[in-house]
């Protein structure tokens, strides 16, 4: 089956549960500062223990800076199509244009029908479905309403707002009108393992293909979503296996269904910080590598044992000067992709500091009740994203003291001075970390108004130059020192 040549995303699917509504947001945070694409929520209405998914979208959005937020899918039934556009158009603004709509035409109809929805047979809920979507598009538009269908109307509308960006719409789909309805009329298709394993995908695929192509549309244009679910470890199955072996079954799922977004079901934050860290970026390599040949090069001797022959996505291309291989080199290659993000998302909380600190200039003294609730949300929503960037650097910091330092060691015991230097360096972070969660308690805690509020944003201010000045020379120091032994003898 085709490679469609779209680049690649991946995200997260995390549980919408009520009782860990502060573990779902920091959750999605996390995915938002080690640069996953997406956030996605299941909508269940029905559902007593999950939080609503409009809201929670909505909390995840104000926490958070690039990541998209999609529902997955929204319930139909259970949504009416004018009010579904302008959620989703009001999320779309406020979030400057992260929007992605996920939508069913309905499932668990015990469910929605005692929620009030009403019960559709299969083939009402499809032609539900199509007057929706007419509905929605019509609606971002800001075209007025004509449509006086069998199931909903909007004749007489006069829609607003509009969103900020193209809103695509994704359809969950498996059986063969949906999945022709996917192809005629969506941006995405997203099926789910578990109710589309691997091996179905092809036909599948190859269906919502042919019909793209009769609706006069190329099969490129459809986004192939996949959620997918598993964990990490020494097994055998699809992904249940080490970050390599997740990486080799998406890269399979990419270049030889087309599949190009992959949403992982997770609670895990430990999890998180590892595909992203590890499974990602070597996804990225072997797709890149796929799509340019992914022939062993000319300079390598030809194998000529089979049994002995390794993964051509081990020796996939020359080695460089260093005497090192491409695949051996992408091993700092991924230290320093990691600690791009930290570098990034420093800079952004940097941003955030400025604009707050504009923020108490422009409104002098906050007399008012409204500047001052506001600049007290500015700084509740600086505190929370400096505490996730913290958490992140500490876990980031964490892991290679207990795991990457122990297993270079193990390796090469000649390391311990360049080990014990980087550790002391990690030491002397951790303090400066906790300079700065001071600094936020007492800038939150505070009026977050008047000279004490602007002392304490000065504090805050100072906290983070001295972060910014030691955590950059860290990284940068780290990627120089490790990247032979690392090339060499790998994470562990």
């Amino acid at each position: 089956m085709p490679d469609y040549g779209l680049d690649l995303q991946f995200g997260i699917f995390p549980s919408p549960d009520a009782d860990r509504h502060h573990d779902v947001v920091e959750l999605a945070q996390l995915a938002d500062v080690v640069g996953l694409e997406h956030v996605s929520i299941q909508d269940h209405p029905y559902q007593a223990a999950h939080l609503d998914t409009w809201t929670l979208l909505s909390a995840i959005g104000a926490r958070t800076s690039q990541i998209r937020l999609s529902t997955n899918v929204a319930n139909l039934p259970l949504r009416p199509p004018v009010v579904l556009a302008k959620a989703a158009a009001s999320l779309d603004v406020l979030t400057g244009g992260r929007v992605e709509l996920g939508l069913g035409a309905g499932a668990f109809w015990d469910g929605i029908e005692a929620a009030g929805g009403g019960r559709k047979t299969p083939k009402e809920s499809v032609d539900a479905l199509v007057e929706a979507i007419t509905i929605l598009r019509a609606f971002w538009a800001g075209e007025p309403g004509r449509l006086d269908g069998e199931h909903y109307s909007n004749r007489g509308l006069k829609p607003g707002p509009r969103p900020a960006h193209d809103i695509p719409i994704w359809l969950g789909a498996y059986k063969p009108r949906m999945i022709r309805l996917t192809g005629q009329l969506a941006d995405g298709w997203v099926p789910s393992m578990g109710y589309a394993d691997p091996p179905a995908l092809p036909d599948l695929n190859a269906r919502l293909d042919e019909a793209a192509v009769g609706a006069g549309r190329a099969p490129q244009d459809i986004r192939r979503i996949y959620n997918i679910f598993g964990r990490f470890g020494t097994g055998s199955g699809v992904f249940a296996g080490t970050p390599r072996d997740w990486a080799e079954q998406l890269t399979d799922l990419a270049v030889g269904i087309g599949m190009s977004t992959f949403i992982v079901g997770t609670d895990d934050p430990d999890f998180v910080r590892r595909f992203a860290a590890e499974v990602v970026p070597l996804t990225r390599e072997l797709v890149a590598a796929e799509r340019e040949g992914g022939s062993t090069p000319e300079s390598e001797e030809p194998v000529t044992d089979p049994a002995s022959a390794p993964d051509v996505r081990e020796t996939v291309v020359a080695r460089s000067s260093s005497g090192f291989t491409a695949a051996q080199l992408a091993v700092p290659a991924h230290l320093v992709e990691v600690h791009d993000y930290l570098r990034s998302e420093l800079a952004q909380v940097r941003d955030i500091v400025s604009q707050v600190r504009e923020g108490h200039t422009s409104v002098g003294q906050a007399r008012s009740v409204i500047n001052t609730m506001t600049m007290r949300q500015n700084n509740w929503t600086l505190g929370a994203y400096c505490e996730s960037y913290c958490r992140i650097v500490t876990g980031h910091h964490t892991n290679e003291d207990r795991g990457m330092f122990p297993h270079l060691l193990r390796a090469d015991p000649t390391l311990e001075p360049v080990i014990t230097r980087l550790h002391d360096e990690h030491e002397v972070v951790a303090a400066l970390l906790d300079e700065l969660d001071r600094a936020l308690v007492a800038l939150v805690a505070d009026a977050g108004y008047g000279s004490d509020g602007q002392r304490a944003l000065d504090t805050l201010s100072d906290a983070l130059d001295r972060l910014t000045e030691s955590l950059l020379a860290h990284l940068t120091h780290e990627e120089e020192a490790l990247h032979d032994p690392l090339a060499i003898h790998g994470f562990g």
